[in-house]
């Protein structure tokens, strides 16, 4: 049982890291900052984000809040939009050629670095998506969705205490950012095994997401029945 429960799990959050980068990355943004939507804001706007439970096909209401960005030139913005149709389109090389060329002629425009961050994660390049990630987290270092991303990265790579470090500050900067709440949550309680604050931050998510989250629910009904001699806690992924 507990074995099928941590597949289900698995299985769930495996399907949010991928929104990260796909689905409607540019309407999220349209829909909270009616301004010019710049290729760092525009990169790893918050896809339809889905609960834990349901794999990907709820819509959260709490993405996270994007800060202003610098406006860019048509050209950098239609060659982002260029790279960020082929990312959507699976064509992830294409996607990645683009968004280095932004990287290299805008360095300071955290967009590009963000998903090439997410780009090389999902390849299983785990310190290269940690080193474009931290560069995002330098360009722009009021945007939470980039910290967040920098914190499962920093995860993928064992990294537990710098992961807790970025959702942290993600926290911070938006304290209502359930993401980065459940993944913090998932840190405490599979890394650091520190059930009590594990047990707060899913506490805290499910305040955040409305307490619909059936599989949150129930791993909060597991933390509180678990005991030390149990052992480990089922296996869960982060959501991006």
């Amino acid at each position: 049982m507990r074995s099928a429960d941590a597949l289900m799990r698995c299985a769930a959050l495996a399907a949010l890291a991928a929104l990260a980068g796909c689905s409607t990355l540019g309407s999220g943004v349209q829909a909270i900052q009616d301004t010019v939507v710049t290729p760092v804001a525009k990169a790893l706007a918050p896809a339809p984000a889905a609960s834990a439970a349901n794999g990907g096909a709820g819509v959260s209401p709490n993405a996270p809040l994007l800060r202003p960005e610098p406006t860019v030139t048509p050209a950098v913005q239609r060659a982002f939009d260029e790279a960020l149709r082929a990312l959507r389109a699976g064509r992830n090389e294409d996607a990645e050629r683009g968004f280095k060329a932004l990287a290299q002629s805008n360095p300071e425009l955290g967009g590009p670095h963000a998903n090439l961050g997410v780009i090389y994660r999902q390849a299983g390049k785990f310190t290269e998506s940690v080193a474009a990630l931290e560069r995002a987290t330098k360009a722009s270092p009021e945007q939470p969705l980039y910290f967040n991303q920098l914190g499962i990265s920093y995860r993928h790579t064992g990294q537990f205490a710098k992961a807790r470090e970025a959702y942290e500050h993600a926290l911070s900067l938006d304290a209502n950012y359930a993401a980065a709440q459940l993944n913090l949550g998932i840190l405490f309680d599979l890394y650091l095994r520190d059930s009590g604050r594990a047990l707060e931050a899913y506490e805290r998510y499910a305040e955040l997401s409305g307490g619909k989250d059936a599989a949150v629910a129930k791993w909060v009904t597991d933390l509180k029945n678990r005991k030390p001699a149990q052992g480990n806690a089922p296996a869960r992924k982060e959501q991006s």
